[in-house]
C-alpha cells in the first residue's frame, strides 16, 4: 500500500536519542529518523555511504581534518570509509539514508549499537 509519511508526526513518536527508526525503504535503502543529544561514538561504514538530512535543530559532524555544521534544510553525504563523530549541543532531528542493514555505529563497538531498527 502507497502511504504518505508526515515526518513531524513520526518525530512525535519517540522520545530517545541516537536510536533511529524505520520509516521507509527505497532500492535497498533505509531512511530513518533519529534524535540527537550530545556527542556519539566516532566511527566509520567500511561499505556504506551515509546521508544526514537535518529537519530541525543543528548538527556538527567532527571529521578527521575538519568539522562541518549543518542546519535545518541541510544535508551531507559521508563518504564511505570516513571518520566520523555527530554531535547535537541541542536536540537535532535528522533523517539518515543507508543501505539498509548499515550500523549506526559503524565499526565501533558502542552501547548504543541499533542491530535491528524499530519500525514506525
Amino acid at each position: 500500500m502507497t502511504t504518505v509519511v508526515n515526518i513531524a508526526d513520526k518525530f512525535s513518536r519517540f522520545q530517545d536519542h541516537w536510536n533511529p527508526k524505520l520509516v521507509a525503504e527505497l532500492n535497498g535503502q533505509h531512511l530513518k529518523l533519529v534524535k540527537l543529544k550530545g556527542e556519539f561514538v566516532a566511527h566509520a561504514h567500511e561499505n556504506e555511504d551515509e546521508l544526514f538530512l537535518v529537519i530541525g535543530g543543528t548538527l556538527r559532524i567532527r571529521l578527521p581534518d575538519q568539522e562541518l555544521q549543518l542546519g535545518p534544510g541541510e544535508f551531507v553525504v559521508i563518504p564511505r570509509g570516513v571518520r566520523h563523530q555527530p554531535i547535537a549541543d541541542e536536540e537535532t532531528r535528522v533523517l539518515l539514508l543507508e543501505p539498509a542493514g548499515t550500523l549506526n555505529t559503524g565499526d565501533a563497538d558502542d552501547e548504543r549499537t541499533v542491530l535491528a531498527p524499530d519500525r514506525i
